[in-house]
């Protein structure tokens, strides 16, 4: 391991070991709460433009495996760990995280005080940083991340969205047999690829949804055509990184689906969107909502869901002039699911797919299928 140089928009600078790629990274820095799931995390594109600090202090263990990938790569700024373990122990595995890390070109770093790092994040938020094998000093680190774009002026759809459409052709894990099911399919929609999860994908086709995944270029009057042609029969908005509010064609492009009547689902960056097109701005939370263990209270049922969620962005309060709210987060009472009252869309903030766990969430891409 080498030597590797963190320096922090409030002045901080700390000294750690490099386990991943070598260079120099800017980013913001957030902390995630979960206590499995690094590989998910890792290869999750919602997390573009981020360093991303593991309260977990043991990281590694498991290894990875290309099954457990939640994209075609890897998107993040770098992982910070309290104590990386390159010896795994899962039959499961077919690579350790250093060497993922490696060939994605993303930085590992290591011998943090995580705990002392996440607790200067939970009282003065976010922050842009900058780590460097290749730069020591505070002069010159400073300087290159002053000099760098901050991840709310860089549109990182760009860089995660899908080229070309594609058909989605794997349903949910199979804990039994190690393997993908075969979805079953009776409804076609299109998924908007804004750094789309593998696994949304596959509770969507588990469901009963043949997905075929676009990319964020398609244009609004393609969509509607699918639509008017029946060859669709709704969109789903997926998650994705960066802040919505930069995002101008994908708002309009929403704007005129919605004004279509099209049957809408939006996931984390997608709920963000439909708000925003319904009128509605985002605004930045402080430090965001990273981990599997949120407390999530279904506003129907009156039952409590405990979620994985992702993101730094929240719906304004004020949207429930327009919409219902349908979820809500029982750390700061913040909306986490609304259905909206003129239009046939509905979304949530958090990640249904990703089952922290229990699996109580799942039941959502099942109400879109019946909206359709």
């Amino acid at each position: 391991m080498q030597k590797i140089s963190l320096y922090f928009e409030n002045g901080l600078m700390l000294e750690a070991k490099s386990f991943g790629a070598t260079g120099t990274s800017v980013g913001e820095v957030v902390f995630n709460t979960s206590l499995t799931g690094y590989q998910e995390i890792v290869s999750d594109p919602s997390y573009a433009g981020q360093f991303v600090t593991f309260t977990m202090p043991e990281i590694g263990i498991v290894g990875c495996n290309a099954q457990d990938m939640e994209s075609k790569g890897a998107y993040c700024k770098g992982v910070i760990v309290r104590a990386y373990h390159d010896r795994v122990s899962s039959f499961r595995a077919e690579e350790t995280l250093a060497s993922l890390l490696k060939r994605e070109n993303i930085l590992g770093i290591t011998h943090i005080d995580t705990r002392f790092l996440t607790k200067i994040l939970r009282n003065e938020g976010a922050m842009m940083m900058i780590a460097s094998t290749e730069l020591h000093t505070v002069e010159e680190l400073k300087k290159a991340l002053e000099n760098a774009p901050r991840i709310e002026e860089v549109n990182y759809i760009e860089q995660v969205s899908t080229k070309e459409a594609y058909i989605h052709n794997e349903a949910c894990y199979n804990i039994d047999t190690f393997t993908y099911n075969t979805p079953q399919t009776s409804k076609k929609i299109l998924a908007l690829d804004f750094g789309i999860k593998r696994n949304i994908l596959n509770e969507l086709t588990h469901a009963g949804m043949e997905v075929t995944v676009v990319p964020n270029t398609i244009s609004a009057k393609e969509i509607i055509s699918k639509f008017d042609a029946k060859e669709i029969a709704g969109v789903f908005l997926s998650n994705g990184p960066g802040d919505p509010l930069i995002l101008k064609e994908e708002q309009e492009k929403i704007k005129a689906l919605i004004a279509h009547k099209i049957p809408l689902f939006g996931i984390c960056l997608g709920h963000q969107l439909l708000s925003i097109a319904h009128g509605y701005d985002t605004y930045k939370l402080k430090f965001g909502h990273h981990g599997g263990n949120h407390p999530v209270k279904n506003e129907t049922t009156k039952t409590v869901e405990i979620t994985a969620q992702n993101h730094n962005y929240n719906v304004p309060d004020n949207i429930t002039e327009v919409a219902t709210v349908t979820h809500t987060n029982l750390f700061d009472n913040t909306i986490e699911g609304l259905k909206y009252n003129d239009s046939p869309s509905m979304s949530v903030q958090h990640h249904p797919e990703a089952s922290p766990g229990p699996h109580e969430s799942a039941y959502i891409f099942g109400e879109f299928a019946k909206m359709l």
